[in-house]
């Protein structure tokens, strides 16, 4: 195997339910937005006395590891902008999925948990006659007719015209989801795998599990094995900071970890926020500066932070609208302010403004006037934090990694029994 740290199989608590313990392998894009839940619901799977190994990148090993999990090093390959898959770049989903099935072969997993970014351990778990769950860490991106494509971040009509309108246009979308089928089904052939006939086939149809506020889900009919868990959260350990003096708001700067690498949002953000009532604690999320940044005398700036610490402190996060961030500062009741740069973070900017915890300002008009505006417009309206509060009372009474767990846990024992049932003998008839 390549790197791999298996756990100890006789470890952990006892198993949740009458049974044996399962073996499960989760795989995750190598993105914190992507790999931080995966860790999140294998430690959940961990407390209920299974053994987990984590599939991803090498840089997240120390991560893995120090949550008590077992780790593989997943391969890695280019995933935006998708290559032609019939390139030998494009053709790798399929040469990783072969790559892994020795590991499957020795580790035997009653389920694998794929992250809906990551497509080699989806086909590796079929190839292997393996159950099969996605995790998606973000709002649920499959399209219910009527409502607005996803990543474009708009808020559903509100009229049956308007419902209708985009009904029409699902055609257009359909032409889009139709390139994804084709390219996953040559993936699919290497494998000798039979082509799928839906749109989104890299989602399992036996269960997804999304893990984000069903508050910010726009009402849809949802199909079966889509399960809403609630975030799954996970955060590397880091000593707490000191804050900025004085009992003012706290306002916390935290841009993606995966954009804006010139800063943009924290200088202007600095720059919009230096005169105002407010205590600002803003961080480069290790992106080092090109340029110096000038941080105000209400402000200090540090390139890493605990969101532990000052989430829960905070009275409003300013941030691109990574879903991780927003789930986090949600889940502590504090209300958002977003500038998206890409698709998936206007769309949770959307969602963010319809349900009425937080506000957006176009990436093109993040300026200090648009984005002092919106901050003292939240910070002015207590309606902003009550909504947010209300997410944080419901995150607190649903933890959505254990949920998650959960339900891979009954996916892999149904499964299990049913091939049980399947090998019994019968009696000819």
């Amino acid at each position: 195997m390549r790197g791999s740290t298996l756990p100890n199989r006789g470890a952990g608590a006892p198993a949740s339910e009458a049974g044996k313990r399962l073996r499960l392998l989760v795989a995750a894009f190598g993105d914190p937005g992507h790999v931080f839940p995966a860790v999140s619901l294998g430690r959940a799977l961990a407390a209920r006395g299974h053994e987990v190994v984590v599939e991803t990148w090498e840089e997240r090993r120390a991560a893995v590891e120090g949550a008590g999990l077992g780790f593989t090093a997943a391969e890695e390959y280019t995933m935006f902008p998708p290559p032609d898959p019939d390139s030998d770049e494009g053709a790798h989903a399929a040469e990783a999925a072969r790559a892994l099935l020795p590991l499957l072969e020795e580790m035997r997993p009653h389920a694998v948990v794929s992250d809906i970014l990551t497509p080699a351990p989806a086909l590796a778990a079929e190839t292997a006659g393996v159950p099969l769950a996605t995790l998606i860490p973000h709002i649920y991106p499959v399209v219910e007719p009527g409502l607005p494509y996803f990543a474009i971040g708009l808020q559903p009509p509100r009229t049956p015209l308007g419902r209708a309108i985009w009904r029409a246009g699902t055609r257009a979308l359909n032409i889009g989801l139709e390139h994804g089928r084709r390219d996953l089904n040559r993936q699919r052939a290497q494998l000798e795998l039979a082509p799928v006939e839906r749109f989104h086939g890299g989602i399992s149809p036996d269960l997804a599990l999304v893990a984000t506020f069903p508050q910010l889900e726009y009402p849809r009919r949802w199909p079966t094995g889509v399960e809403v868990t609630g975030p799954m959260s996970f955060e590397l350990p880091h000593p707490e900071i000191e804050l900025p003096p004085g009992e003012a708001p706290l306002v916390l700067v935290a841009p993606s970890t995966s954009h804006d690498s010139g800063n943009h949002l924290v200088r202007t953000a600095l720059k919009a926020l230096a005169g105002e009532p407010v205590r600002i604690v803003a961080t480069t999320n290790r992106v080092v500066p090109q340029r110096p940044i000038e941080v105000p005398a209400n402000a200090v700036l540090v390139d890493w932070l605990s969101y532990s610490q000052l989430m829960p402190a905070a009275s409003l996060v300013i941030s691109h609208g990574g879903h991780g961030t927003v789930a986090r500062a949600l889940g502590t009741g504090t209300p958002v302010l977003l500038s998206p740069i890409v698709g998936d973070m206007r769309e949770t900017a959307m969602r963010v403004a319809w349900a009425k915890v937080g506000l957006s300002v176009p990436w093109r008009l993040c300026r200090p006037a648009p984005l002092r505006w919106a901050a003292r417009r939240i910070l002015g309206d207590r309606c902003f934090a009550d909504r947010a509060a209300e997410l944080a009372a419901w995150a607190r009474e649903h933890d959505g990694a254990a949920r998650g767990a959960e339900l891979v846990e009954q996916l892999a024992r149904r499964r299990s029994h049913a091939a049980k049932r399947a090998a019994i003998p019968r009696d000819p008839p």
